[in-house]
């Protein structure tokens, strides 16, 4: 999940005037690495400002559809824009592991999903002027127990900073899954199968070559 003041870039370099203009709405250098891996650049950077704050009962599936749609419904899509939000959001049972806080928590985060299955829900919003469409889309992983030093020593890292559940799959945590299901580019942050039916429906197409 994105945070921090809305921001809004330059042109992306190489970036392509004609046909529908992408709005990136997120900060996540994930996010932009796995666009390109289907021939997209964002034309433009504008990260949503919005209250991430879960509602009293809300459930996970819930929260992540109702914060990938805000942060969509902020930003806007004007004349010619697609606008691309994301929210991914990990779950253990009913309980939603947000970015930790501090060292602490994130400790507390690992220690809890350790030798456990969890859920990663990363819901994708797209949407024009005219239409609002959204994808969840679940993943199952499964930690195995992970040991004081090694908790330590991922800490040190700080790769937990910033990230839902305190850890990022495609990084040093890797060395603690064994066994996923699902969606692998969504729990990195975007589903690209996904959101490749969403972008397309959108009217933008991956580049030539890049599928």
């Amino acid at each position: 999940m994105d945070g921090g003041p809305a921001q809004s870039s330059a042109q992306a370099p190489g970036t392509d005037h004609a046909g529908p203009r992408l709005i990136l709405g997120s900060a996540s250098p994930r996010r932009r690495e796995l666009l390109a891996q289907i021939g997209l650049t964002p034309y433009e950077i504008r990260p949503a400002d919005i209250d991430e704050t879960e509602y009293p009962g809300e459930r996970p599936r819930a929260y992540c559809a109702r914060v990938s749609r805000q942060k969509a419904q902020a930003i806007g899509a004007g004349p010619g824009e697609v606008v691309l939000c994301a929210d991914t959001t990990v779950a253990l049972g009913r309980r939603i592991l947000g970015k930790p806080a501090d060292r602490h928590e994130a400790r507390a985060f690992l220690q809890a999903m350790s030798g456990r299955r969890h859920h990663v829900i990363t819901a994708v919003t797209v949407a024009t002027p005219e239409h609002m469409r959204q994808k969840l889309v679940i993943s199952t992983v499964r930690m195995r127990q992970i040991l004081q030093d090694e908790c330590e020593a991922y800490l040190d890292s700080d790769d937990w900073q910033g990230k839902a559940g305190g850890y990022g799959i495609q990084g040093p945590a890797s060395a603690f899954i064994p066994w996923i299901s699902g969606s692998y580019t969504a729990i990195v942050g975007l589903p690209l199968s996904e959101t490749t039916g969403l972008l397309r429906a959108a009217g933008l197409k991956p580049k030539a070559g890049a599928l």
